[in-house]
């Protein structure tokens, strides 16, 4: 829930004229960046499927997180809750809190983002890189209950985006994620995709393109892929809404221990559950295929939609399957793309790459 003071008279002329030089240069930052870029991944030309990735790596942040940030802001601002002075706290495993510390820096306010002491030491220093501040907890549940209460003792405002980001963008429309993809695919063989393949931190992106689907009467199918260790697929699976996992996702940026604010799972047609082994199998399998390192979450969004593209090829069914590439893998050189922290955490990805290897190849049929 956003936690904000009233200390502040928004009808005071040099606080009204903070607010539009703020708003406007949070939209100026939309006006200077070019879309992202909607990559092919090869695929048997005699299968008839076409496979693609939404590069949301190339914002200015590198990350999917930039569109979510930047509506989050203009959301604060516009509702009057981030004021000149004040301190804007997230509870984010990385991604958000690198895009909102670049957002609070623009328009010139304190950030502090509240995240696991687990999360890797590239995006501790991305975020401080963009002047933000970094509140570590050892428990992954503890960043709620400290996020609210920073933003409590400080007088700033919680950003809160597990409960905001289905909200806060505007999914009918307006240049979001879903009507760049459906823009980019019109002069594609199949222009109107079979499924839309997401990931699940918050829940808003899935939201987002779930609800635009609905709203422009596609028939598009969306999957949210869910890792281990979140509670998000049994909660869909049991339409359970307060279903929740006890241990914190190993998989940067997606999963999450409670089922979130954000997470609309009534718009959803499937989900699946992906293995973290399976995930990092498909980001080294990504790299070998595109030469693009990226991070463990758009693995699990990529095994989702191969295992998608072999229940249609099984089926005879032509058609096309997007999903997204949510941020670089040089932010995890030393996790997913180090053996030594697979073999510390157990994790052997060996038996997935060897079967992505044999479906590519098209000497097997399906994925497990």
């Amino acid at each position: 829930m956003a936690l904000h003071t009233v200390d502040v008279d928004r009808s005071d002329p040099e606080y009204r004229a903070w607010l539009k030089e703020a708003v406007r240069k949070v939209q100026a930052d939309a006006n200077r960046s070019a879309d992202t870029h909607l990559l092919r991944f090869p695929l048997p030309e005699e299968w008839g499927i076409d496979l693609y990735l939404k590069d949301e790596s190339t914002h200015p942040t590198g990350s999917l997180k930039h569109r979510l940030a930047r509506s989050l802001f203009l959301y604060g601002l516009c509702n009057g809750w981030i004021r000149p002075g004040k301190p804007v706290i997230e509870a984010s495993s990385g991604s958000t809190a690198v895009s909102e510390a670049y957002f609070a820096k623009l328009i010139g306010v304190p950030f502090i983002a509240v995240m696991s002491r687990t999360t890797s030491r590239a995006k501790i220093e991305l975020i401080e890189f963009h002047g933000g501040r970094c509140h570590l907890v050892d428990d992954p549940c503890e960043v709620y209950d400290v996020s609210a209460r920073l933003a409590e003792e400080t007088g700033g405002h919680y950003m809160d985006q597990f409960t905001y980001a289905e909200r806060a963008t505007d999914w009918r429309g307006n240049n979001n994620i879903a009507e760049s993809v459906f823009a980019q695919l019109e002069l594609e063989p199949h222009p109107e995709p079979a499924w839309i393949v997401a990931t699940a931190g918050t829940g808003g992106t899935s939201a987002t393109i779930a609800r635009y689907v609905h709203y422009m009467q596609f028939d598009t199918r969306i999957c949210v892929a869910d890792p281990e260790n979140s509670c998000f697929f049994d909660g869909w699976v049991n339409s359970d809404p307060d279903a929740t996992c006890p241990s914190g996702s190993r998989i940067e940026g997606i999963g999450r221990p409670r089922m979130e604010p954000s997470f609309v799972p009534g718009a959803l047609d499937r989900m699946m559950k992906v293995p973290d082994a399976a995930s990092i199998a498909a980001v080294r399998i990504l790299e070998d295929a595109l030469g693009k390192k990226a991070g463990a979450s758009t693995g699990t969004g990529l095994w989702g939609a191969l295992r998608i593209v072999a229940e249609m090829r099984a089926a005879g069914q032509a058609g096309s399957v997007v999903t997204l590439i949510c941020d670089p893998g040089d932010r995890y050189l030393d996790k997913y793309y180090s053996d030594a922290w697979l073999a510390e955490h157990g994790i052997d990805i060996d038996p997935y790459v060897a079967e992505l290897e044999e479906f590519l190849a098209g000497t097997s049929i399906g994925l497990g």
